[in-house]
Formats: structure tokens, C-alpha cells, sequence
């Protein structure tokens, strides 16, 4: 029987890839530059991550569902990301991502990039077009934190035995509740809370903090 040693959960945008999927969306309906501003702002905590959310997806209503195939193409999956995924399974270890996001882009991204389950938002669409709503319950920081926990339970690693990865304030709750907590390529709120940052864009950094 295999035995998950240890699990890592990386956040997805900013982390697993370079971009903010939110971002390459909004470019598809010319309001990329306003919807970036807003994302910074939440990224730094500054204001309350759902409802920023919830405003800037309205911006995505009436966005083709087609244009996530030309979002897909234009991802840029963080240096040294398949060197990390690649480090974790040959050490029996497992790897997670959860994302305030989205799974119509993530779904594509995170299976080629070397993830074993993922979790983010969807977006609801009508007519082959956006609609501008989140479906369902956001994924924010206390559902990012309940995922890691979540999948440590099921694949019987002790909570000691975890990692977490994240750059912006909605993954303060999981760095806090894994048993190893990483800033990475961080928002000043998330560098003075986390126990560990790394600095360098590069999660070959990763590799010598694994269990």
C-alpha cells in the first residue's frame, strides 16, 4: 500500500504560475489594468478578499467562455515548479492547490504542472458567455486552510507533515495551519507572518525545506 509521506499545497496564482488568472481574463474585456489594481490591493490585504473577488468578476461579465483557451496559452508556470512537483512524488510525498481563481483555467494547468487534486472558484456562464457571478461559495482564505487540512485527513499526513506555499493575505490561514508555512515571491503582510520566505522567483528553493 502507498503511503503519503507528506503533503504540499501550493497557492496558484503568483506561485504555481507567474500570472493572475483573474487578470488575463479581464484583458479579454479591456479591463485588465482595472481589474490588476484591485487584485494588488486584496493580495496585500488591504481589503476583504470576497468581496473584491465578487466585484472584480463582475468586470468578467460577458467574457466568451471560448476566451479560456487564449488565457491557458498565455500562462507562465513559475521557474522551477515541475522541479518541485517532480521532488515531491519521488520523495512519496503529495501535491495540492488551491486557488481564490479559477478551475476553468486551473483544471488545464494544474494535472500538466504536476498537481494530484486542486481546488478553486468557478465562474458561472450563460449563453457561452460569462455571467459576471462566482459560482457557489468563494474559495478565500478559511477555505484555502480547510483544503489542506481536508486533504491531510484524507491521505492520512499528520498535520506536521505539511506545507504550505502562498504569496498574497488570503493564504495567511493556511501558512499558519500547516505544519511548514513558505512566503514565496510574498506580499509584505505575508513575509513578516510567514515562519519561512523565499525571495528568489524560483521554487527549486523549495527543495531543500521538503520533510
Amino acid at each position: 500500500m502507498n503511503v503519503t509521506r507528506f503533503l504540499v499545497v501550493l497557492d496558484a496564482d503568483s506561485t504555481l504560475i507567474r500570472n493572475e488568472v483573474i487578470e488575463l481574463i479581464a484583458d479579454e474585456a479591456g479591463r485588465g489594468a482595472e481589474v490588476a489594481a484591485a487584485t494588488e490591493a486584496a493580495m496585500r490585504g488591504e481589503v476583504d478578499f470576497t468581496e473584491s473577488l465578487r466585484s472584480r468578476v463582475r468586470a468578467l461579465a460577458g467574457v466568451a467562455v471560448t476566451a479560456f483557451d487564449r488565457v491557458v496559452a498565455r500562462i507562465e508556470p513559475t521557474p522551477g515548479v515541475r522541479e518541485l512537483t517532480a521532488a515531491v512524488h519521488e520523495r512519496g510525498g503529495m501535491v495540492g492547490v488551491v486557488s481564490g481563481g479559477f478551475h476553468e483555467v486551473l483544471d488545464a494547468v494544474a494535472p500538466v504542472l504536476g498537481a494530484d487534486v486542486w481546488r478553486a472558484n468557478r465562474l458561472k456562464a450563460s449563453d457561452g458567455a460569462l455571467t459576471g457571478e462566482v459560482d457557489g461559495p468563494v474559495v478565500d482564505a478559511a477555505a484555502k486552510a480547510a483544503a489542506l487540512a481536508e486533504w491531510a485527513v484524507a491521505n492520512g499526513v499528520p498535520l506536521h507533515r505539511t506545507v504550505a506555499i502562498g504569496d498574497g493575505a488570503n493564504d495567511l490561514e493556511m501558512i499558519a495551519a500547516a505544519g511548514l508555512g513558505i512566503a514565496f515571491n510574498a506580499k509584505p503582510a505575508v513575509r513578516d507572518a510567514a515562519p519561512i520566505v523565499i525571495g528568489p522567483v524560483d521554487l527549486r528553493e523549495v527543495l531543500r525545506l521538503l520533510p
